[in-house]
């Protein structure tokens, strides 16, 4: 019997293969990204407390009251306006649900949806369960700078929407106000849509600074945030997101996460509110954690031969394996056959480039650096071994 045709025009997660892949042999795995740290010990004492009193009911479909008020308040200081709590915002199960549910809202078959190469892999997919089509414009490297007039011929296309990473992922880069402000300009000529993945805006290095794009003069009206807590407060495994936007649109998207997931976790909405009340410092010494892990990473991956870009955000690097593709030991070899390889002999997995562009780039791996110090160095370790193979 025939299946969707969608399902067939997409893969699995190449990055979460990786993780079953480094999970069956017992390897360091730099690929999918969470961190192997607890949380603030705030929020597990909030969620131990939790355990015992409750909620362990459905709460309101789109967000426990507190929990709504406190992510509205929290993102007030970025956006320079306050969100309604009970009007333009819902909160999803991770930012991954925020992402699709704000696609099958706005999005009909057919319409076009303008993407950054290289993007995070879910990007595409989302397209294409919403019937979207997807136009890439590319990010270049090394310093993934973009040509503003192929995104403006992608907005004159009749793109409804701009999907904007921002801190990127999988390249680390922070959208500088000036490329913001051309974007938004526009989002705002063509009428559109700039739909942002923010869920990085507190990893970002110095001197980057990350800008809300909902804070740009117009595009209250023209932007739908989503975010989550995973990345701030190390919950990966939580699943609690949120977007936020105008209010048209968000009486729409309640709807369509009613029916995807009726709710998030009522126990971990109840226990999230602990983290969203710690002070402006918990932020800034969070960024700073993150910006002592990528130098000390970053100098390990020169110490091991490996090229490399320098990212401004996120917690994710992407290597140059060029050299090793171009000796007789590995030629004619893919990213991803190499990223196997390397998870099993070397015992570091990473994802393939190759999953994140749209163009043909076969030379690039991402890994991540959200690990302990011990772990980046038994890391650093191994992937030291690589220089026997060139």
């Amino acid at each position: 019997m025939e299946l969707s045709k969608r399902v067939g025009a997409f893969t699995d997660s190449v990055i979460r293969r990786m993780t079953r892949i480094s999970d069956s042999v017992g390897a360091i795995n730099l690929s999918q990204g969470f961190p192997d740290f607890d949380p603030p010990r705030e929020l597990m004492a909030a969620l131990e407390k939790v355990a015992f009193r409750g909620p362990h009911q459905y709460s309101t479909t789109f967000g426990a009251r507190n929990l709504r008020e406190a992510i509205c308040h929290k993102a007030s200081k970025g956006f320079g306006w306050q969100p309604d709590p009970d009007r333009e915002i819902v909160v999803t199960c991770g930012s991954t649900e925020a992402m699709i549910v704000t696609m099958m809202t706005i999005c009909n078959p057919g319409d076009k949806v303008l993407v950054f190469s290289p993007f995070y892999e879910n990007y595409g997919a989302d397209a294409i369960l919403s019937g979207a089509e997807p136009i890439f414009i590319p990010l270049v490297p090394p310093a993934y700078r973009f040509d503003l007039s192929l995104l403006e011929k992608g907005f004159r296309q009749g793109a409804k929407a701009l999907i904007l990473c921002n801190p990127s992922n999988p390249c680390g880069k922070v959208f500088r106000r000036e490329e913001l402000e051309a974007i938004a300009n526009l989002a705002v000529r063509y009428d559109a849509f700039v739909v942002t993945d923010e869920v990085y805006e507190h990893i970002v290095f110095k001197p980057a600074r990350h800008i809300p794009m909902a804070s740009l003069p117009g595009m209250k009206e023209h932007t739908i945030t989503c975010n989550s807590l995973s990345k701030t407060y190390s919950i990966t495994g939580w699943r609690l997101g949120y977007l936020i936007g105008p209010e048209y649109v968000v009486e729409n998207a309640k709807k369509v996460h009613d029916f995807l997931t009726v709710g998030a976790a009522a126990p971990l909405q109840e226990a999230a509110v602990a983290g969203l009340s710690l002070p402006d410092s918990y932020y800034e010494e969070l960024s700073s954690l993150y910006q002592e892990k990528r130098d000390h990473f970053l100098r390990g991956l020169d110490e091991a031969g490996l090229r490399h870009n320098v990212p401004q955000g996120s917690y994710f690097v992407m290597a140059d394996i060029q050299p090793f593709l171009d000796t007789p030991r590995f030629q004619g070899w893919s990213d991803l056959r190499f990223c196997e390889w390397m998870t099993r002999e070397i015992g570091v997995a990473a994802v393939p480039g190759s999953s994140f562009f749209r163009e043909p780039v076969n030379h690039l791996v991402r890994l991540h650096f959200a690990r302990s110090q011990a772990t980046l160095d038994e890391a650093i370790s191994r992937l030291k071994r690589l220089k026997e193979y060139l």
